[in-house]
């Protein structure tokens, strides 16, 4: 029998962290410059989508539910255009704005369908903005189901540890995509959903599935997490509890572009908790979702259609 998917409409998740403007440059290569030994592109199109947390809030509208975005952009042209493409994805977006800071801004520059260059423009917030987050994140967990918090490492998640307490006193789940080597920082969230990279960086390599399945328990205990998933590109995900340990192969018919990927799972985690789901089968859904993300270019979302198609096809 399929699966079929849970109705999402009523689900709000609150999503707070690190937003960024990816911006594609595409054009053709035909020579190598004169100049020095580098590509000549011929822009032909440029694009615009929402990054980082904002990409996580576009994957959740996507599927129907209730997305409210908090984080911190520049006074500047990158956080009007922002503004403008979450309001056309249907997201909440609440965008305290810092005049001493500049948006996040990635920007690929991509011949012949191949990413050639990426340039990144970034300078973290001020202490005083990152003090009204705080107080108007105490205000909107209140109204959310679920919490995501998408750490990207540019600053809008320094006091995290805060975050993640007051959600928790107030009974909302907590979901935690992870940056950097200290994650102490994340201490009592819900859940955790480190890559394969990203846990590697914290818990050291592993030596087979049995020590891989020993470093992720132990970390997930010294965190005191509910769970842990870690999310392995070609070899699926694992999930990892106090009472199971669950594998999921991957779902991807043909990899494209892995970016933005991490953003589609944890929104689809939350939206499956939000709904009742349990963390297995919310994994296995997120699962089916990152699969269809990554055959597309790009930061991308997977709309229910397609969701439903690919959980009927490993029915």
């Amino acid at each position: 029998m399929t699966p079929q998917l849970p109705d999402f409409g009523a689900c709000r998740i609150l999503v707070a962290g690190d937003v960024m403007l990816d911006r594609y440059w595409f054009g053709d290569v035909s020579r190598i410059s004169p100049e020095a030994p580098v590509p000549v592109v011929h822009v032909k199109r440029t694009e615009e989508r929402p990054g980082g947390a904002a990409n996580v809030a576009r994957n959740i509208t996507a599927l129907d539910g209730h997305a409210r975005l908090l984080c911190i952009v520049g006074a500047d042209e990158a956080a009007r255009s922002l503004e403008a493409l979450l309001a056309a994805e249907r997201v909440d977006a609440s965008l305290h704005r810092d005049a001493s800071l500049s948006t996040t801004v990635k920007l690929r520059v991509i011949g012949q369908q191949q990413q050639l260059l990426r340039i990144d423009f970034e300078r973290p917030p001020s202490h005083e903005v990152l003090a009204a987050k705080l107080d108007e994140f105490e205000r909107l967990v209140e109204e959310a189901d679920v919490v995501v918090l998408s750490d990207y490492g540019k600053g809008g998640l320094e006091r995290v540890g805060e975050m993640i307490a007051l959600a928790r006193r107030r009974g909302k789940p907590v979901l935690v995509d992870p940056k950097g080597w200290d994650y102490g920082r994340y201490r009592g969230a819900t859940l955790l959903t480190p890559n394969r990279g990203e846990f590697r960086e914290v818990a050291g390599r592993w030596s087979d599935a049995a020590d891989f399945e020993r470093r992720a328990q132990k970390l997930r205990a010294d965190l005191d997490l509910d769970a842990l998933i870690v999310t392995r590109s070609e070899e699926g995900m694992s999930l990892f509890t106090a009472r199971e340990t669950r594998h999921e192969p991957t779902r991807a018919q043909e990899v494209y572009d892995v970016s933005g990927a991490g953003d589609t799972v944890i929104g689809v985690l939350a939206l499956m908790v939000a709904s009742g789901a349990d963390l297995g089968a919310a994994m296995r859904v997120a699962n089916h979702a990152a699969g269809i993300v990554v055959g597309k270019l790009g930061t991308a979302v997977a709309h229910r259609a397609e969701l439903q198609a690919s959980l009927a096809a490993h029915a």
